[in-house]
């Protein structure tokens, strides 16, 4: 297997960041508005507990990504940052206050995440299917987009979410098959895969969605492999960013991916028919995911 191609990047050194994973603080006070409203509704969002480079970007613009379910994850996965253990019982209020906070943020496009929750006989699929209600209830003109574990494969929960027609189903495979048992624990490629592609059998019409991260220790010929089973299984949109190590205990950045290798992978991954592909540094998932609809 070859290596990706290093077109300017210099080698990684220590723990300093390129120059181009450097950004100046937004300026205003949407940041402490959507953090005094995400804690007054007590929720949970993936930008705090992920500890996502762009939440001051994205609270700035008065926008978040929920993670229901609580805040504890049943999943030890080396590259996620979000506290482990055993998660507390379901909160029954939560759907109803998570679709007030989309409303008072006044949110056109709703991010719905969770945690991984292993402990529940449906992975928390219901809860899911309850988020998605509460937000269309409050919010008929906002579309809804979720961001799911893997339920285990179980088809039932996979079916629940899909029929709960959320506008978006998006599942991040997160990296290539040779490093999913380092990077990703307990999760299954395969699994991932039959997930992704049992939504889009189930729901054609509904846009699917997944996202790896670069600079683990890929190579490019592994990367294009998975986006040709992405495509093979009909996904529509993926997503690629730089990995970043939440801290020293994580698994370690192996490259900085350099935006012109990010455009450069970008291109030839649009050749394979994506919908739309979105690639940089500082991509994430759910980072302006409205824009990636809208651009559809």
């Amino acid at each position: 297997m070859r290596s990706l191609t290093v077109l300017d990047a210099p080698p990684r050194t220590g723990g300093r960041l390129p120059a181009w994973l450097k950004r100046p603080l937004p300026a205003g006070n949407g940041n402490n508005f959507t953090a005094h409203l995400i804690e007054d509704l007590r929720l949970e969002t993936v930008c705090e507990s992920a500890r996502c480079p762009n939440r001051p970007e994205c609270w700035s613009r008065r926008t978040a990504t929920f993670m229901v379910m609580g805040n504890l994850c049943t999943r030890t996965c080396s590259f996620c940052s979000v506290p482990k253990g055993a998660p507390e019982p379901l909160e029954a209020d939560e759907p109803a206050r998570l679709a007030e906070a989309a409303a008072r943020l006044g949110l056109k496009h709703v991010v719905i995440t969770s945690v991984t929750r292993d402990d529940l006989p449906d992975g928390g699929a219901n809860h899911f299917v309850r988020c998605i209600a509460a937000v269309r209830e409050r919010l008929p003109g906002a579309a809804v987009e979720v961001l799911t574990p893997d339920f285990l494969g179980a088809p039932a929960a996979i079916d629940a979410v899909t029929d709960a027609r959320p506008e978006v189903f998006n599942h991040n495979l997160e990296t290539v098959p040779r490093l999913h048992r380092v990077v990703r624990g307990r999760a299954l490629y395969s699994r991932s895969l039959g997930l992704l592609e049992r939504v889009k059998r189930r729901a054609p019409h509904v846009v699917t969605k997944a996202g790896l991260m670069l600079g683990i220790g890929e190579t490019i010929d592994e990367l294009f492999d998975v986006f040709a089973d992405l495509r093979g299984i009909g996904c529509d949109v993926l997503t690629l960013g730089q990995y970043l190590a939440p801290t020293a205990k994580h698994i370690p950045v192996r490259r900085w991916v350099p935006p012109a290798e990010f455009d450069s992978i970008a291109a030839t991954a649009r050749l394979l028919g994506f919908k739309q592909v979105v690639a940089g540094p500082y991509v994430r998932s759910s980072y302006h995911a409205a824009d990636m609809v809208e651009r559809l």
